[in-house]
């Protein structure tokens, strides 16, 4: 939980490479995400990377397509705020499932924990290119509330920072109290993102000793 890696596809890199490569540098959690594209395009990739998953002993999770999740028999789903409802999606799902929804404030967390999410994608951390139609940016500051605002309403969910965070912003954004954090391009970008995998699940780490 504590990196999850989110599938984008680039020049230089297929969905499959990209979720290889976060795989070979230790994260244990891959999202596959294939915005705007149907579930038959999804199938073949999702097949492909849930193998790869398994061989390294990671979760596999694929954003917004329920059906497809429980045909694959995938880990679980991830629920955008225009994706299906998360109640509906546990009804269809069922209680071995893996459900994430996204978040923007503290009333999100609230209205998903009570229908059964099983974490939170909370964010934008900041200004993001692969996301359209933005929430308002949260910054360390929106972390820090929503998380002791979960604390005192007793909701102990975990709560994964997404959008637009890079290696510099890990040490402030762990120290917010959230449980982990969600990457795409920051990896990818990188020159070597087996390696700068590596250098973030460390960082991450280093964050959670001080």
């Amino acid at each position: 939980m504590e990196l999850q890696f989110i599938t984008h596809f680039t020049d230089q890199y297929s969905y499959y490479d990209s979720a290889r490569m976060a795989l070979e540098g230790g994260c244990r959690w891959i999202q596959l995400r294939m915005k705007d594209a149907t579930p038959d395009e999804i199938r073949p990739e999702a097949i492909r990377i849930q193998a790869l998953c398994r061989e390294y002993g990671a979760t596999f999770i694929i954003d917004d397509h329920v059906e497809l999740v429980k045909e694959l028999h995938a880990d679980g789903v991830h629920l955008g705020k225009k994706d299906m409802p998360i109640a509906e999606a546990r009804q269809i799902l069922g209680k071995d499932f893996i459900i994430g929804g996204t978040a923007n404030t503290f009333e999100d967390v609230q209205m998903h924990y009570q229908a059964g999410a099983d974490y939170i994608g909370c964010g934008p951390f900041r200004f993001t290119t692969t996301k359209k139609n933005l929430s308002p940016i949260l910054g360390l500051e929106g972390y820090k509330a929503i998380v002791s605002q979960m604390k005192t309403a007793g909701i102990n969910l975990p709560i994964v920072a997404i959008g637009g965070i890079t290696y510099d912003d890990i040490p402030s954004i762990m120290q917010t109290g959230v449980t982990g954090i969600a990457l795409s391009g920051t990896i990818l970008r990188a020159e070597n993102p087996v390696v700068e995998t590596h250098r973030i699940l460390e960082a991450i780490q280093n964050s959670k000793q001080l």
